[in-house]
């Protein structure tokens, strides 16, 4: 028995495991997993914002980069005014003031002393000559530019001339010297006229032009004034003797006169840099305070005015008969036709008479803005 209960025992089979309960899952919704399409307007709708956004970009940025060029545009015409101005007080200080004042008082020097003096003056004209050519302008300053150089070129080759003839006209040769000194001061005359004319009235076009007012060009004269174009005058000056006829007398000493102040309509003006601001219109009256400031009476003593506006220069002069020394007399000088509200430069003027060696006293530079 035990036999056949071992082996039904080995040949039962084994017992089934108990069957998971399947759960059923959930059933995904169709097309859950997909995003749904765009309709076509919205998608026009979008791209018109996005090309809406760009343009108002690329106008930012066109605006920006345009004020930035405008910007250094104006400041380039700005700093070109600036640097001819630099220039022109480097020569008025440096060689015009030095060079008459080296030959109104050459009397009793050394020919030599006084030739290597402006010999070396003449050096120094050369040197601003070369600076003018040299200078970074902006385009709309290309016609000042080229009367810039004309005008430093004349008064680098005026000095030339000049100094090469100082020591004849020291020396003995004094008549004949006198006369070709007189004609090259010419030279310096044109220069004048160049800059006074030209240069300063094309920068201040080009100012105005865009949009810059009331930053004026500073001034500069390579001749203080008319007398030195008079051979007889140039040879009293430089301590020889005059060319003019015995009738002409002339007493040596002291000579000279003075501008003690300038008024228009009871204003008195204030020296640069101070900007005057004068009502009236534009037809006003300049009274000078002319002294005599030396020890003799002079005659025939020529007092001018003259205004630089607008691109344009109004020039009016008067003749005093006579003044006595240490009086002060007033002279009246009419203008017509200046410009308001636009930066000007008032140049008031004395001409220096025979026998006077200073003449920095003689003139005054204003700044003003003429009104109702």
């Amino acid at each position: 028995m035990s036999f056949f209960d071992d082996e039904e025992t080995a040949t039962r089979p084994p017992a089934r495991a108990p069957r998971r309960t399947q759960r059923s899952q959930p059933r995904r919704p169709q097309g859950a997993g997909r995003s749904l399409p765009v309709d076509r307007h919205t998608l026009m709708v979008r791209r018109r914002v996005a090309a809406g956004v760009a343009i108002v970009l690329l106008l930012i940025i066109i605006v920006w980069i345009s004020s930035c060029l405008k910007s250094q545009k104006t400041q380039a015409l700005k700093d070109y005014n600036q640097r001819v101005g630099v220039l022109a007080r480097q020569y008025d200080e440096n060689v015009a003031r030095p060079l008459f004042s080296t030959l109104a008082g050459a009397t009793g020097k050394s020919a030599l002393n006084v030739g290597v003096q402006v010999n070396a003056l003449r050096e120094q004209a050369q040197e601003l000559a070369s600076q003018a050519k040299g200078l970074s302008r902006p385009g709309e300053m290309a016609a000042a530019e080229r009367n810039l150089v004309l005008a430093f070129d004349l008064r680098s080759e005026g000095l030339a001339k000049i100094a090469a003839l100082v020591p004849s006209a020291l020396g003995g040769q004094n008549k004949q010297a006198a006369t070709k000194l007189a004609g090259d001061m010419e030279i310096l005359l044109a220069s004048d006229v160049i800059y006074s004319q030209r240069v300063a009235p094309l920068i201040q076009q080009a100012l105005s032009g865009n949009g810059i007012h009331e930053l004026p060009t500073a001034g500069s004269r390579a001749l203080p004034n008319l007398g030195w174009l008079e051979p007889s005058t140039l040879l009293a000056r430089l301590g020889g003797q005059s060319g003019t006829s015995p009738s002409s007398s002339f007493t040596p000493g002291n000579h000279g006169s003075a501008l003690r102040g300038v008024t228009v309509a009871a204003h008195a003006l204030e020296t640069e840099p101070a900007i005057n601001h004068i009502s009236g219109g534009g037809n006003p009256t300049f009274t000078l305070q002319v002294e005599n400031s030396g020890e003799f009476p002079e005659t025939d003593v020529k007092a001018d005015v003259t205004v630089t506006a607008g691109g344009k220069q109004f020039k009016a002069s008067h003749l005093i008969e006579k003044t006595e020394p240490g009086k002060t007399v007033s002279v009246d000088i009419p203008l017509a036709g200046v410009p308001q509200g636009v930066a000007a430069k008032i140049e008031a003027n004395i001409e220096g008479v025979r026998g006077e060696n200073d003449l920095e006293n003689n003139k005054g530079t204003f700044l003003a803005i003429f009104g109702k």
